[in-house]
């Protein structure tokens, strides 16, 4: 009886028994419970995973899906050490969160988590549509799919200014969906393309059947238990059809921009690498010209003085070809 009030008001208790279901946790650690979430954390990350529990239960819904019945468990690491513990050696090395659909279990850093770890409420709902999807689809959905909805249902939309300044996208193409879902498993700035690339093509999906498009999709998908019968159904096309569009689509909104950003980045560094070049040239060639000028200061100098010569010897010349003049004071004339 106290362990349910105390789910309905969302007040801590400390885990008194080991849950299989939940990471190997030390003495300390405190439950928080409300509505169908269970969050697991130390008292350092109590006031996180308070904030964490509102904002689950306000946005318990999730884009073309029913709402969810099944009960979450949140594990809250108070440090990467941790978290990698709990997670185990496949945690990959720039995750800051990670779902478990077999054990309704998310485990996610908490505060001490970097600034690459994201803001945490859209993490963990980021997290909550993976399970979300696990337990709808019952493992219809491939994985760009369901990384793709994922992003989109947290509303990750700045994951798009990767693909703003992917120069990948105007030398080598847009990825098919098939080498977007093994893009997930390699370095972070191959997964965060990815990442951005699926959720392109999700939102895409959203914005083709307009309202309720989404629900339509899922809803033929869980019947035909295929994507490409419920693409032909729904949107009439067919699943390599609505990827040839995707990638047109993608090539067209964001190649232009990101050859523009590439070639100003390159501007950028020539112009770093250039400007001292062109510095040195032009003092060389400010040198270059102030001997020219002295040069021919001093030759016209040169011509002056010489010139200046030349009449001197004339005038002396013709005063000696004129020869001594003289007067007789004694004579005049009758």
């Amino acid at each position: 009886m106290v362990v349910a009030i105390l789910a309905l008001i969302g007040c801590p208790f400390t885990v008194r028994a080991q849950d299989p279901a939940w990471p190997a946790v030390p003495p300390g650690a405190e439950l928080h419970e409300a509505g169908r979430f269970s969050i697991l954390a130390f008292p350092s990350e109590a006031r996180l995973a308070r904030a964490l529990l509102d904002d689950a239960l306000a946005r318990d819904t999730f884009p073309g899906l029913a709402r969810p019945q099944e009960r979450v468990r949140i594990a809250l690491a108070p440090s990467e050490t941790v978290f990698r513990a709990w997670v185990g050696p496949n945690a990959p090395e720039w995750g800051a969160a990670i779902a478990i659909p077999a054990r309704r279990l998310i485990i996610m850093q908490g505060r001490d988590a970097g600034a690459g770890a994201g803001e945490p409420r859209q993490t963990l709902r980021h997290e909550l549509a993976h399970l979300m999807l696990a337990e709808t689809m019952r493992g219809l959905v491939p994985r760009w799919f369901d990384e793709g909805y994922a992003s989109y249902a947290a509303g990750e939309w700045g994951r798009e200014q990767v693909l703003a300044t992917s120069l990948g996208l105007v030398w080598r193409g847009v990825p098919s969906f098939a080498a977007l879902d093994s893009a997930f498993v390699g370095g972070a700035t191959g997964a965060n393309r990815a990442y951005a690339l699926t959720h392109r093509a999700v939102a895409e999906l959203g914005a083709l059947g307009g309202a309720g498009g989404l629900t339509r999709l899922f809803t033929t998908w869980r019947s035909t238990r295929s994507l490409d019968l419920a693409l032909r159904q729904v949107h009439g096309m067919t699943e390599p059809g609505f990827e040839r569009y995707w990638r047109s689509r993608v090539r067209r909104q964001y190649g232009v921009l990101a050859l523009a950003a590439d070639l100003g980045a390159l501007a950028v560094v020539l112009g770093l690498f250039l400007t001292p070049l062109w510095w040195q040239r032009r003092q060389r060639q400010r040198a270059r010209l102030e001997a020219l000028r002295a040069r021919d200061a001093a030759q016209e100098a040169r011509e002056r003085a010489s010139a200046l010569a030349a009449l001197l010897g004339e005038a002396l010349s013709e005063r000696s070809a004129e020869g001594p003049r003289s007067f007789d004071r004694g004579e005049g004339p009758v």
